[in-house]
């Protein structure tokens, strides 16, 4: 197997508003869908928002779920001032601020937002890793 994540899709209890704060506030760019699910191209990859039942069945899981899911989806930066930019964005479209920016035990600076349906982003400039201008759009 050559390791590598092609989509990363999240369950949302409400598509709409969903899309709304991918597309509209962040400036995700949407490709082409069904309306029943909303895809978006990243660099690489792509990301799909699809409803929290149908996502649940697809899998054969119960849709049930609460709190902490156990992972986050990181955005990495060339700036300190492009994390201050992107969580404000986020915020701005709807998101909800969990962590403040700031300097972190690793020597980095990063932050944390959440989705309407609790998915939580971290927007990371760490020193150690050079990110290319390819890479840091949103």
């Amino acid at each position: 197997m050559k390791p590598r994540i092609s989509m990363i899709t999240l369950a949302v209890s409400d598509l709409a508003a969903s899309v709304k704060l991918y597309q509209q506030g962040l400036e995700f760019p949407r490709m082409d869908s069904p309306p029943e699910i909303a895809f978006f191209t990243l660099n690489g990859s792509w990301l799909s928002l699809y409803p929290r039942q149908s996502l649940a069945e697809d899998a054969t899981v119960s849709s049930a779920g609460s709190g902490f899911e156990g992972f986050t989806l990181s955005h990495n930066v060339s700036s300190e001032a492009e994390v201050d930019q992107i969580l404000a964005q986020a915020v701005t479209a709807g998101a909800i601020l969990v962590k403040s920016a700031q300097k972190v035990f690793w020597g980095g600076y990063s932050g944390y937002f959440k989705d309407p349906d609790g998915h939580l982003w971290e927007v990371a400039h760490n020193p150690h890793f050079w990110v290319g201008p390819a890479d840091s759009a949103t």
